[in-house]
């Protein structure tokens, strides 16, 4: 895409009444220009050839070829950035969540038909993503990842096991947006399931989250789970803030439990990676680490400097593995990270650094 034109935007929707709504709500958002829409995945092959878009946004139902399955194709064939448009119900969470592991960037929500006093508050959203979108790192879909959830069931800890001292005072914070989802699987993938234990804050919607969750747990040997209010955070647990609150870790004589918030969006965003960062700098200061992952925006990244300023160790995931290096590059810009790390290398200094 050259710069100085909108990003040309190709909608993707079997709902004609979603296709207008989407239209109208982009028409006014300055530098994005949408090029055309299409009702199936016929429809939208013969425009993408035509039109080349910048970006797609795509629906998970649609008739004759599914999303997903239209996805795939097209991550493997031509790659494109997508920002999935789905309903938030069970079955749009998983799919969507597929989607993100198949190569979207980002998704959001269907937007509430008839509700015309959040049309522009939504139409901000879904233009700040595609926007995103448009400069995000595509890579070719190759096929579901080989590693099997039956493989690492075997080398979780056992619920019994006691934890030793240090591993009580060690904790690990993770903050991700945009990508964040893939990215945190991937580090957590490479973690030990005697790992300190781990506290996350993905920007992800209500309806997700323990969706999330579980993909997580069956990813991994660590128990993965959505947090809950009063929680105690465990070795060889992760916890995941549920969406649309808040999660605070705090410290409770020998132990950190979870706390989680209702309050208002922090840096737009609830859960809030620095409302996490926080907590995690106050509770566990030089015990703890943590990773700011890819994402839009700034959240997580004067947390994160928060936790180095109070002895933690610190990272953020570098540009050219991060989908958008907008929160890692941020914590950059501040002096937050003592290490910038491509997304594979994480995971490793996270282990040294729990025996430092």
């Amino acid at each position: 895409m050259s710069a100085g034109r909108p990003v040309r935007v190709l909608i993707v929707d079997d709902s004609a009444l979603v296709r207008r709504v989407l239209t109208e709500a982009l028409a006014g958002q300055g530098g994005i220009e949408v090029a055309g829409a299409a009702g199936d995945a016929q429809q939208a092959r013969e425009l993408i050839k035509r039109l080349d878009p910048d970006v797609i946004t795509l629906d998970v139902e649609m008739p004759a070829m599914d999303g997903l399955t239209f996805l795939r194709n097209l991550m493997r064939l031509r790659p494109t950035p997508v920002v999935m448009v789905s309903s938030l119900t069970a079955h749009g969470a998983d799919a969507t969540l597929d989607a993100l592991e198949i190569g979207a960037v980002d998704y959001l929500p269907k937007p509430k038909l008839g509700a015309n006093a959040m049309l522009g508050e939504y139409a901000a959203a879904l233009a700040d993503r595609i926007r995103a979108a448009a400069k995000a790192r595509i890579r070719p879909w190759r096929g579901a990842d080989p590693a099997a959830p039956a493989a690492i069931a075997g080398t979780r800890a056992a619920s019994g096991v006691a934890p030793t001292s240090r591993a009580m005072r060690r904790v690990i914070a993770i903050g991700a947006s945009t990508g964040g989802t893939e990215a945190i699987k991937r580090v957590l993938a490479a973690l030990p399931a005697d790992s300190p234990g781990i506290v996350i804050a993905q920007h992800i919607p209500g309806a997700f989250s323990a969706a999330f969750a579980r993909r997580l747990d069956a990813s991994c040997a660590l128990q993965v789970r959505e947090a809950t209010d009063g929680q105690p955070l465990l070795r060889g647990h992760a916890l995941v803030a549920p969406g649309d609150r808040h999660l605070v870790l705090e410290r409770e004589g020998a132990r950190y439990v979870c706390r989680l918030g209702d309050g208002p969006a922090v840096n737009r965003h609830k859960p809030s990676i620095d409302v996490l960062f926080n907590s995690v700098a106050c509770a566990a200061g030089r015990h703890a680490s943590g990773a700011l992952l890819t994402g839009m925006g700034k959240d997580g990244a004067r947390g994160l400097r928060a936790m180095l300023d109070a002895g933690a160790a610190t990272i953020a995931q570098d540009e050219a593995t991060s989908v958008v290096w907008g929160m890692p590059g941020e914590a950059v810009a501040i002096g937050a990270a003592a290490d910038v790390l491509p997304l594979g290398a994480i995971a490793a200094r996270l282990r040294e650094l729990q025996h430092a």
